[in-house]
């Protein structure tokens, strides 16, 4: 269900910021169908929080699919881009920060030098520190900058204890395992053609990897690493009829197969013939 656009934001109204951490601006949006930012960069800490719908979010040659409970971190001067999903557009919120003690207080929460998402699931506390410090810039008392750090610190410290406690606890439901099958399709989907690892998958996504191998197996009916190889059988088939220039060898390495004699293997498994074979029969149709 398509949603009507809106975008509101309030910036610090203080001359002086604490040096620490300080909280520069603040906002929200209800996006546009497919609405994308980037790719870009920008000077400060810029985290935004997913209410609803669903979106990509890439940086670093690394994509995302994220949903409702994620929270996604830009960090200053890394090239990164983002956009709402065609048919589910998300709404989120966000706060831009910085400060010489924002690198070690996000590796604290779970947000290291090599993670940019965190899960959290149902708990509101992101949301709501979220939209505490955008109200603060919004009805710019004198206190508003100490209030807003404060939020900020109160934010991190929700991500740490609701992101920790849902990575070793995850929630059980035909819901949430629903919303693990579409997550995991998400980050396949996009990421087929990469050297894809399950513990990386497992890890972006929030979960333990035996945990969510086990449960996207049971909605799904496969193991995340079958429903991969599905996906690059796949593309490889369409590649072989619509790109007749790229050698086979080509092809394989176009979706996900270093190895040109393994993608024959599973080709053959999958369509009872070889590559060759099926673009020889496809051209001639």
């Amino acid at each position: 269900m398509n949603r009507a656009p809106d975008y509101r934001v309030a910036s610090n109204p203080a001359r002086t910021l604490p040096q620490g951490l300080a909280a520069l601006f603040a906002g929200e949006s209800q996006t546009r169908p497919a609405h994308r930012v980037g790719p870009k960069v920008v000077d400060y800490y810029l985290l935004h929080h997913v209410i609803s719908g669903h979106g990509v979010f890439e940086t670093e040659g690394r994509v995302h699919a994220l949903g409702p409970g994620h929270t996604f971190l830009i960090r200053p001067k890394r090239l990164f881009s983002y956009e709402s999903d065609a048919i589910d557009p998300w709404r989120y919120r966000w706060v831009a920060f910085a400060g010489d003690r924002a690198a070690s207080l996000l590796a604290e929460a779970g947000l290291g030098a090599d993670r940019h998402i965190v899960f959290t699931g149902e708990d509101s506390s992101p949301d709501e520190r979220c939209r505490e410090i955008y109200e603060a810039f919004r009805a710019r008392r004198p206190s508003a900058s100490l209030e807003a750090a404060g939020l900020l610190y109160l934010l991190l410290a929700s991500l740490m204890s609701t992101g920790a406690e849902r990575a070793e606890q995850p929630p059980i439901g035909d819901t949430h395992g629903e919303e693990l099958v579409r997550q995991v399709i998400g980050y396949l989907s996009t990421q087929y053609a990469e050297p894809v690892s399950i513990e990386a998958m497992a890890e972006t996504l929030g979960y333990n990897r035996a945990y969510l191998s086990r449960l996207f197996k049971r909605h799904a009916g496969v193991t995340p690493i079958a429903f991969l190889t599905r996906i690059r059988i796949d593309r490889g088939k369409r590649l072989l009829r619509e790109r007749p220039e790229l050698t086979v060898e080509q092809v394989a390495s176009s979706v996900g197969f270093p190895d040109a004699l393994y993608f024959s293997k599973q080709f053959r498994r999958a369509f009872g013939t070889t590559p060759t074979g099926y673009r020889t029969d496809a051209l001639r149709s």
